[in-house]
């Protein structure tokens, strides 16, 4: 389907462009939320006759946002989940929970602004997309963890799961070493003394 954009939209095109997309982009998102228009004769007739209007609208939703990307860049929201040994999520952080956090720290964004490429289904820090324009991005941190002091820990850049695989292999090693200096038995030193008592009792 051919559209008439409204507004920028990533990897497609700005204002005014017209472009061609797949009918179900168009059906079920683009033209629902008013970001653009088919791409008919009276269509053109009204994007031009209103054009100057959409984009001194969309100049002054730009700044609006800029004014509000200062309050929310470079913010880090903590999230404790709990995990697998191996750092797995018994599910996954959702949309809804980073907004919360964000606005639980002021941050004032809606659940369309949240850009997550692919779901959380881990512990650890995660750079997450805030699109508070379609011409404004800025990103924020997201601290998953199990505990507020493991979250202390990655926040100065800590892998906590290699740091806490490091000291089960380091347990195991020693564990080895000790087994290999007995070899499974006892000391030849203690051996005659443990015949010793043994003949005393007889």
């Amino acid at each position: 389907m051919e559209i008439i954009l409204l507004e920028r939209i990533e990897k497609l095109g700005t204002i005014g462009d017209v472009v061609t997309v797949k009918d179900g982009y168009a059906r079920n998102y683009l033209l629902p939320n008013k970001k653009a228009l088919r791409a008919n004769e009276a269509n053109r007739k009204v994007f031009e006759a209103n054009r100057s209007k959409i984009e001194a609208d969309n100049a002054a939703r730009r700044a609006d946002a800029e004014g509000h990307a200062g309050n929310v860049e470079g913010k880090s929201v903590v999230l404790i989940r709990a995990s697998s040994n191996s750092g797995q999520l018994y599910g996954s952080v959702s949309v809804r929970d980073i907004v919360d956090a964000l606005n639980a720290d002021g941050a004032n964004v809606s659940k369309s602004m949240i850009v997550l490429e692919r779901p959380i289904k881990t512990i650890g820090v995660f750079d997450v997309k805030v699109a508070l324009h379609p011409e404004v991005s800025v990103n924020v941190k997201v601290n998953v963890a199990r505990s507020p002091d493991e979250a202390d820990q990655q926040a100065k850049g800590v892998d906590v799961i290699a740091a806490m695989f490091e000291d089960d292999a380091a347990e195991a090693a020693a564990a080895a070493t000790e087994f290999e200096a007995g070899n499974g038995e006892e000391p030849e030193a203690e051996a005659p003394a443990r015949a010793a008592e043994a003949t005393d009792e007889a």
